[in-house]
């Protein structure tokens, strides 16, 4: 025999507790796996425990899954806040921001992904974030991709060894009306594992600029997410498939004068999602 469904709203209200207190049980139990997880990694004095990769995969399958009534605006937000927090208290950080396009989308951005627990700091443009990020321990940055020509050649201060490198593409689920939509960058010290190749993107420097540079690079399938003035020469940010080699970009850049090209980071690739209710 099964047991009756509730009825009342006495009934209905009680299973609303039942699944509440079932839900802070677990998110305790969770924080239990931490702190073992912080005892067996001693990520606390290591640096960042962001995991770009794991992410952006537990976004895409959150989801697929997802049904029902409640947005996925909602879900999206109590998970990232969930991770966020439990990365923070596995190794404090900060999110510093460039907010010379504006606060407040940075500002949604940061606490949305992030939540409110992750300081955030705001910075006058991008090169600043990225110094920034270069000083701190294991802090965070983002920026607008969009920002334009005027922002100069940012990316060429992500190159180098040691330097911040790009990490993810934010948000990791994209659709119409997303409360934070904003297309964003994350830079972070370079990680030692965990980092998804999907779309890796590479700091250029050629002579000229020409649309035989645009169609050789899409026939490997590379573009140019961002160029500006360097100096007498043109820098190029440009993000290739992870399955592309780098000679095959080299090689369709070099007709252009290529003069430097060098790797600077990695991301996900667009998750695009259309939620329907069921």
């Amino acid at each position: 025999m099964t047991e009756a469904a509730p009825t009342t709203l006495a009934d209905l209200r009680s299973e609303i507790d039942r699944i509440d207190a079932a839900m802070h049980g677990l998110l305790m139990e969770r924080s239990s796996i931490i702190e073992t997880l912080i005892a067996i990694k001693k990520t606390q004095v290591s640096g960042s425990a962001f995991r770009p990769g794991r992410e952006a995969d537990m976004m895409k399958r959150l989801a697929l899954r997802h049904q029902g009534l409640l947005p996925l605006d909602t879900v999206e937000s109590i998970w990232r806040i969930i991770i966020a927090t439990f990365t923070y208290v596995q190794a404090n950080y900060s999110v510093h921001a460039d907010i010379s396009g504006g606060d407040a989308p940075m500002r949604d951005s940061a606490r949305f992904h992030f939540g409110f627990t992750v300081p955030y700091v705001p910075h006058e443009d991008a090169r600043a974030v990225i110094r920034a990020v270069a000083e701190s321990a294991g802090d965070l940055g983002i920026f607008r991709m969009d920002l334009g020509a005027s922002a100069g050649v940012w990316w060429r201060d992500l190159i180098g060894e040691d330097k911040p490198k790009i990490i993810a593409r934010l948000p990791f689920i994209e659709r119409p009306d997303h409360p934070a939509g904003t297309p964003v960058y994350c830079i972070a010290k370079p990680l030692a594992d965990a980092a998804m190749r999907e779309i890796v993107l590479y700091a250029a420097r050629v002579e000229r600029w020409s649309e035989t540079l645009r169609t050789g690079l899409a026939q490997h399938l590379a573009e140019v997410s961002a160029s500006a003035a360097d100096g007498s020469h043109l820098g190029l940010l440009v993000a290739a498939a992870g399955e592309t080699s780098p000679e095959a970009i080299r090689g369709a850049l070099e007709p252009a004068g290529l003069s430097e090209f060098t790797e600077i980071g990695s991301h996900a690739a667009r998750f695009a999602f259309r939620s329907t209710r069921s």
